[in-house]
């Protein structure tokens, strides 16, 4: 068999949603039937965030990796939702930590109903998929997952370390967005596989190809938060400099321009604030930082793309490969 490279007839996103939406529609209803509970703060808070919209990424890749090993099951839409309820939690304990005030063009939950009720409600949706994993019956998944959320929580530990430490090298960042960002969508693909019961190949195959396509992902993101728009975007330009969050387009500009503008971004990094955001931007610009990180990314997804040399032609390999070309031409 040749290697998988391009598919011939390449997909948009539009087109691989509309392969899985019937799972999808599934997945849906299924995360609603979970989140029911009989406090009416749960059901109100993880409601508006799961209605918030959202790329549904994951979820995505979990049900496109199984079926394109050939699944034909239905067990994979439980794992859609258990991914997709874990990455929720992640949000609402990330929208905490950063202080955060909007996602997806809307207001974040804490700033609706508080840092305590939005930690509370991320602990019960964790909660609740490792419930959904229990009644699955299967280790493996439980293995998986349960490395995973300890990698991301890992991840996010190490992102609060490098906030504000102008120090931070390429390999630490990329080190960290791997666990944070990356971990989840290499197990979303992996569990795929899992359920498919394609064997241990098959499923380092997966797993590879997700890890690349998710650190390709959240470069692209790091990337966007300095040459978007605020309406692309869903959130505010300049979130990460506030932060103080070292990503690799304000690291790359720092180490490749002018003294006077590796001052004022080291300044950015350890004080955190946009003051200077018209400054940083420029720096950026001019030192190709965008640039940069947008090709970082390329060749992540190119690594993506090779992972998936062994696994069968189908519409499904077609769509996987689709998504690692949305991940870097996306706009927001």
């Amino acid at each position: 068999m040749p290697p998988a490279t391009a598919a011939p007839a390449e997909l948009g996103i539009d087109e691989v949603r509309a392969l899985i939406a019937e799972n999808m529609t599934e997945v849906d209803s299924l995360i609603h039937t979970r989140l029911r509970s009989d406090v009416v703060l749960i059901n109100q808070l993880s409601h508006y965030v799961i209605g918030s919209g959202g790329k549904r990424l994951r979820p995505v890749l979990a049900i496109l990796s199984a079926r394109a090993l050939g699944y034909s099951g239905n067990r994979h839409i439980d794992l859609a939702v258990i991914v997709e309820l874990i990455h929720t939690a992640t949000l609402l304990h990330d929208d905490v930590v950063d202080s955060s005030g909007l996602r997806r063009g809307r207001e974040t939950a804490n700033l609706v109903w508080g840092n305590e009720a939005s930690v509370l409600v991320g602990d019960f949706l964790y909660s609740r998929a490792f419930q959904m994993m229990v009644d699955l019956g299967r280790m493996r998944v439980l293995a998986i997952l349960a490395d995973a959320t300890n990698t991301i929580a890992e991840g996010e530990v190490m992102q609060l370390v490098n906030c504000h430490d102008p120090e931070t090298t390429e390999e630490r960042y990329l080190h960290t967005i791997r666990f944070k960002t990356a971990k989840l969508f290499e197990a979303a693909a992996q569990l795929g596989a899992v359920i498919a019961e394609a064997g241990p190949e098959l499923e380092a195959t997966l797993g590879c190809y997700g890890r690349h396509l998710g650190t390709a992902f959240q470069l692209v993101d790091d990337a966007l938060d300095y040459s978007a728009t605020d309406e692309q975007l869903g959130k505010n330009i300049g979130d990460d400099l506030a932060e103080g969050k070292p990503t690799l387009p304000l690291l790359y500009a720092m180490w490749r321009g002018s003294p006077a503008q590796a001052a004022i971004i080291r300044e950015a990094i350890l004080e955190g604030g946009r003051e200077k955001i018209k400054e940083i931007s420029a720096a950026i610009e001019s030192t190709g930082a965008i640039t940069y990180t947008f090709a970082l990314a390329e060749a992540e997804a190119a690594k993506a793309r090779a992972a998936l040399a062994n696994v069968p032609r189908s519409s499904y390999l077609d769509a996987l490969q689709a998504l690692t070309r949305f991940a870097v031409e996306r706009q927001s």
